[in-house]
């Protein structure tokens, strides 16, 4: 479990449900951020963010919406459109994101940030460790890489899907190509 105060990026509700449950359970001091501008169109933006914080309220967990900003995103990933999944895209993709958020809780006095990115089998875990310990590296702070799938947290976010009959995607959110 991480110490100190943390930050915890998550990009939708069944990938973050059990995390978010463990770590409330825990008494552990943190906050759920989403910044998503990978994910289209917008009303699958508001589906997620809205289960998402509907989970974070049910855990009484701070919720912090960034703003959608799905330009950013087009121009930081331009010309990768046809990248395959955990390819060059997902590498910018992932630091974009969480350079972000580290840089918000740096700011708002947290000591640690993480993530839910590397949870899901369709995302590799390494590659969300190697983008987020490049933005460790560059603004100073620490980054938990705990493996959320790891210890029973695979089950628990299946049990925690059903349980609360969250809406589930069928893709990442990265625009169709």
């Amino acid at each position: 479990m991480p110490t100190g105060k943390m930050l915890l990026l998550s990009c939708c509700a069944p990938c973050s449900a059990g995390v978010i449950k463990t770590l409330a359970e825990s008494g552990a001091d943190f906050a759920v951020a989403f910044y998503n501008p990978n994910i289209r169109p917008a009303l699958e933006y508001e589906k997620r963010r809205d289960e998402n914080k509907r989970v974070c309220d049910l855990f009484h967990v701070p919720f912090i919406e960034f703003d959608y900003d799905p330009e950013n995103w087009d121009c930081a990933t331009a010309g990768l459109l046809g990248e395959p999944e955990r390819g060059k895209r997902c590498d910018i993709c992932f630091y974009m994101r969480l350079k972000k958020v580290a840089v918000w809780a740096k700011q708002n006095g947290y000591n640690t940030f993480s993530s839910v990115l590397g949870i899901s089998r369709y995302k590799d875990f390494d590659q969300v460790c190697r983008a987020a310990q490049k933005v460790s590296n560059e603004i100073s702070l620490l980054y938990d890489t705990t493996n959320w799938r790891l210890n029973g947290g695979e089950a628990l976010r299946q049990a925690m899907e059903k349980e609360l009959g969250l809406y589930r995607q069928r893709y990442c959110g990265c625009k169709p190509r």
